[in-house]
């Protein structure tokens, strides 16, 4: 690889991080090709982007993006085989690793990038995999704004129909 193909490539992931939210990295090392290709089938269909690096290349790549602080994820994280996970939601990774874990011990969490905060360690995939996404946290905020007008709704249907019958019965009375 020229030194152009390598500063584009720089470029070309320092542009995809600075505008990614979340990112994981993992240990993929020793999948078989089988293995390897099950899980980027399992990453297409999750809207999760799989892209192995260079551990040189993306640690000069997170050098050049302005405006984040990636911590511990350019040092002592990148060593050995590195896949880079981008996606929108910030568990979907974290989920799909798990999933993926069930039938193979690999991949292996390495760090994670969510939202300016970092994890660093395997340790941290069950709390992130718990993390609600962003869709997920708006239904539950409009679930929770709907349950009270529910709630006086259904009383007022009820109460009417007991209103119209004691209406009923005292005029039957009167009569």
């Amino acid at each position: 690889m020229t030194r152009q193909e390598k500063d584009a490539l720089i470029n070309d992931l320092a542009d995809r991080l600075g505008k990614s939210e979340v990112f994981y990295l993992t240990d993929i090392a020793s999948l078989n090709a089988e293995s390897s290709g099950k899980l980027r089938r399992l990453c297409f269909q999750r809207d999760v982007q799989l892209q192995v690096v260079k551990n040189t290349l993306l640690r000069k790549a997170m050098e050049r993006v302005d405006g984040k602080e990636f911590g511990e994820l350019s040092g002592d994280v990148l060593k050995g085989n590195t896949g880079l996970m981008i996606a929108e939601a910030g568990n979907a990774p974290a989920k799909l690793i798990k999933e993926f874990r069930k039938k193979s011990d690999k991949p292996i969490l390495k760090g994670a990038y969510i939202q300016e905060s970092v994890y660093v360690g395997d340790e941290f995939l069950d709390a992130l995999v718990a993390l609600k996404s962003k869709d997920e946290l708006i239904g539950e905020v409009i679930l929770l704004l709907q349950s009270p007008a529910k709630s006086v709704i259904s009383g007022l249907k009820s109460g009417g129909g007991k209103l119209a019958g004691i209406l009923k019965t005292l005029e039957e009375r009167a009569a």
